[in-house]
């Protein structure tokens, strides 16, 4: 059996730890230090709350996403009551909520256990996603629970390390760095999806995100301008490439 994903395996049982170990080296050849240095960040926020370092590492964690996560502690800082702060995190990871149902039905199988599948949902941020996104689809079934396991649980072990790195390391570095690594994450995903896109469909979502992102912020904001972009940028994609292949 190979480790590589990208040549077919042979069909597997439920779990797999060569699958498993294969995702571990595939999050170690770059996402898992992408997300990792990009969250540093979130750690230098709570030490600036007042929190221990054990919290910052555990909030990554628990939320396991740096907008939930800065939003946590920058409410902190100006002293939110705890459950607005509460809604308001919750909120925020609403986004993630399309994410998790685009990934979770290429994880499940007949045996798949409901369990396996809220845990597995847990792990789903926008670095797991893109990488399941492009490698799951090429997966014999059986592999991709090991797989995504092995991806997932790197990432995000790498970054709440990462993020107890910068609780002490980040207040030494020059803010535009500082800034810069905040950027990483994001950069990689948007290369990740380009690298992904299948259709005209695709790029054409990319397109509509890049125009009206802009437009959004400035005119929504309030952490709504995601998921209306979305709705907007994401259904008039669908529908162009629906009509396409209507008239083809």
């Amino acid at each position: 059996m190979t480790g590589d994903v990208e040549r077919a395996g042979p069909v597997l049982e439920d779990w797999s730890w060569p699958w498993f170990f294969t995702g571990v080296r595939r999050a170690l050849a770059g996402p898992a230090f992408y997300v990792a240095i990009s969250l540093m960040g979130v750690g230098a926020l709570a030490r600036a709350a007042g929190f221990p370092v054990g919290v910052a590492a555990l909030s990554t964690l628990l939320v396991w996403a740096g907008p939930g996560q800065l939003l946590f502690f920058g409410a902190a800082m100006a002293k939110t009551a705890p459950p607005a702060i509460a809604f308001a995190v919750s909120l925020s990871s609403a986004r993630l909520l399309p994410m998790c149902l685009s990934v979770l039905p290429m994880l499940r199988s007949r045996r798949t256990r409901l369990p396996v599948l809220l845990a597995a949902a847990h792990f789903i941020a926008v670095t797991v996603w893109a990488e399941s996104l492009r490698r799951l689809p090429d997966l014999e079934r059986p592999a991709r629970l090991p797989y995504f396991f092995g991806v997932a649980v790197t990432c995000m072990g790498l970054t709440a390390a990462s993020t107890a790195a910068g609780f002490w390391l980040i207040g030494s570095l020059p803010k535009p760095l500082g800034a810069g690594m905040m950027m990483l994450s994001p950069i990689y995903f948007l290369a990740t999806t380009a690298r992904a896109a299948r259709s005209g469909a695709d790029w054409l979502a990319m397109l509509f995100g890049a125009v009206l992102g802009p437009v959004a912020i400035r005119f929504i904001g309030g952490g709504f301008d995601l998921p209306v972009l979305a709705v907007v940028g994401g259904g008039g994609a669908w529908l162009a490439g629906f009509l396409a292949r209507r008239a083809a």
